[in-house]
């Protein structure tokens, strides 16, 4: 009888062994399945009737309209795990949101408030052209802009505040009007050309609003800028016109021209500004690529632009390559400081005397170029910094 209740014992030991390893097995593999396939659960979303549109309508037990649709995956029934974060490809600020939601970059393309967004451009404009301007400039803003085809954007930037007077040009109704009181133009690029703003466009021209144009065409400009690779340039200055620079008078024997020569000492290097790699302020045009970079060094406070056209090098490579004067297509600079010109007589209401005016009107004159003069050596100051603080990153400071 011993024998037989031993033989028991091991016997029920065994099957008690047998079964919590199976059990154990069964588990294993139970989980190993279930987490080969993605999970999704419902959870229900109350809705107002106005929003029901083109999700499935599941049950509908009152009147704020409930709506089954499914889930994110979950690891508790009905509590959404929150989205991955898509750190690497979305842009800043939206890395929450699906890449494929985001629209990182704009134009200033005009829309109708009806219709299909597809049908709402005819024609797309490929180039923009920008330029900062007074009432008293008027007539001859409208001279400019008829050299630009319909495949240029216009855009105005009204430094007076006044832009209902040029309701009486066709063309304005389809320009782009931005107004802000005795502004520069670089501070109007600064805050409204932002480069995802004006991606849409091949070449941004950025210029300013006393230039004769009889002898211009912009399409013609833009062929030859294509043709010889130029990613910053500028029309060549008539031949009467007084210039600064050698490097942008214009050639009469040639397209385009990329290097010049100036007085002895200017140049340290035939292929830095000012004899080569340069273009000057009042007419720029860049590519979209170059503008890129172009817009990031302008600063905020740097209103005038000066020194900017010795560091646009720094925007292109090689430099002497692909900035140049374009000189078949060419401008005069009438030189009118239609700016300054609105601030003084803003300034002088109270000045009765034409002799006072006068006194006035040279010493703001005065006052403006030694900002002018002042922007220039803050901005070389703070280029300079800028390159030592980098290279110190790496031991070469």
């Amino acid at each position: 009888m011993a024998t037989i209740h031993r033989s028991g014992v091991i016997k029920k030991t065994k099957e008690s062994v047998s079964f919590i390893i199976t059990t154990i097995i069964g588990f294993a593999l139970g989980f190993f399945i279930g987490s080969s396939f993605p999970f999704f659960s419902h959870y229900k979303v109350y809705l107002p009737s106005s929003h029901r549109s083109s999700i499935d309508v599941g049950t509908a037990s009152n009147d704020q309209g409930l709506f089954v649709v499914k889930s994110p995956q979950t690891n508790v029934v009905n509590v959404p795990i929150v989205p991955k974060k898509y750190i690497r490809r979305n842009p800043r600020g939206s890395k929450l949101l699906p890449p494929r939601i985001n629209v990182p970059e704009s134009d200033l393309h005009l829309r109708r408030l009806y219709g299909l967004p597809p049908l709402d451009l005819k024609r797309k404009p490929k180039y923009l052209a920008a330029f900062s301007v007074g009432i008293h400039q008027m007539n001859n803003i409208d001279a400019c802009v008829k050299k630009f085809s319909e495949d240029f954007q216009i855009v105005l930037f009204h430094y007076d505040g006044k832009t209902t007077e040029w309701d009486q040009f066709e063309w304005s109704k389809k320009a782009i009007h931005v107004t802000a009181s005795k502004q520069t133009k670089w501070w109007y690029a600064k805050r409204f050309l932002h480069p995802d703003v004006v991606a849409a466009y091949e070449y941004i021209f950025i210029w300013d609003e006393d230039l004769g144009v009889e002898h211009f065409n912009a399409d013609r400009y833009i062929e030859l800028v294509k043709k010889h690779g130029l990613e910053i340039s500028q029309p060549g200055l008539g031949p009467n016109d007084v210039v600064t620079w050698e490097m942008t008078r214009r050639r009469e024997d040639q397209e385009v021209h990329k290097v010049s020569l100036e007085r002895p000492g200017w140049c340290s290097d035939q292929h830095l500004p000012p004899c080569a790699a340069f273009v000057e302020i009042m007419a720029p045009v860049f590519s979209r690529e170059a503008w890129r970079c172009v817009w990031y060094m302008i600063q905020n406070d740097l209103v005038h632009g000066w020194g900017l056209d010795f560091a646009l090098r720094r925007c292109v490579e090689p430099a002497h390559e692909k900035i140049g004067v374009v000189d078949s297509e060419w401008i005069i600079h009438k030189v009118i400081p239609s700016l300054v010109n609105q601030e003084m007589t803003l300034n002088s209401n109270n000045i009765n005397s034409s002799q006072g005016v006068t006194k006035f009107e040279k010493s703001r004159m005065q006052e403006v170029r030694i900002r002018c003069k002042n922007e220039w050596s803050i901005f070389q100051d703070r280029l300079a910094n800028a390159d030592k603080a980098y290279h110190a990153q790496f031991g070469n400071g």
